[in-house]
């Protein structure tokens, strides 16, 4: 009690956490790019309980891998060695998680391009039941990634584990309150949804990158998100004023 009470008048853990926060929304927000669009896959009805499954999925695994901090931590030392280059298991982990967004962002845009491929209302009702299964475990095993990502990134900034937990706790609350809206957003605006693509396309490059040792800022990433997001958000306008019109 006393160590929390410490904590509380401590300028600096309170500076750590509000900087920890906006670092795990922004984290968090790849994350969730990732559930509106695999949700938005699902009969209406069953789309709110996938995205409960995939955001306390990831809120379980922080919670699971801030208990083993020690071990997140080793999972930067390396592992073994290519032509020189080290690999640890987060490296690894890095790179299936980037392999995988690319391949499933590829696919998806494929499907969008040329829809009449994937076409087959025969298996609708089937398709739909097994279509649930799959997107839960594609969202938890994407959480799988960005929660190590996002802890490891944790232990970077603070060593009090109450800052790591709260900082959790609060992003992904915050995912929670976003996903509805956002899933909502991105199906009335079918452009968005490419849009959705080309970033996870992107981000999952960028995992793949760190995942070799090069490192990426992240600001640019999101600031080339940002602008392009403000440039679909225009055509939507022109869009919009020309239906009007």
């Amino acid at each position: 009690m006393e160590y929390l009470i410490a904590l509380a008048y401590d300028p600096t853990v309170w500076v750590a956490l509000v900087t920890l926060i906006v670092m795990e929304v922004v984290l968090g927000i790849d994350n969730l790019i990732f559930i509106s669009i695999l949700t938005n896959k699902l009969p209406p009805e069953h789309r709110a309980r996938a995205r409960r499954y995939g955001i306390g999925g990831a809120l379980v695994m922080r919670l699971l891998l801030l208990c083993t901090v020690a071990v997140i931590v080793g999972l930067t030392a390396p592992v073994f060695e290519v032509l020189g280059k080290a690999f640890s298991w987060r490296d690894l982990i890095l790179i299936s998680g980037g392999l995988f967004l690319v391949w499933k962002a590829t696919k998806e845009i494929h499907h969008k391009v040329d829809p009449a491929d994937h076409a087959d209302t025969c298996l609708a009702t089937k398709a739909a039941t097994i279509g649930f299964t799959a997107v839960v475990g594609q969202i938890l095993l994407l959480d799988l990634v960005f929660s190590i990502d996002s802890i490891i990134t944790a232990v970077g900034m603070t060593e009090h584990m109450p800052v790591m937990v709260l900082a959790v706790l609060v992003a992904v609350g915050s995912m929670a309150l976003a996903a509805g809206p956002l899933a909502a957003f991105v199906e009335r605006n079918p452009t968005i949804v490419m849009l959705a693509l080309a970033f996870l396309m992107l981000i999952g490059t960028t995992l793949i990158a760190e995942g070799f040792g090069a490192h990426v800022p992240k600001g640019y990433i999101y600031a080339a998100m940002a602008f392009s997001g403000l440039v679909e958000g225009l055509n939507m306008l022109s869009r919009r004023n020309a239906t009007k019109a």
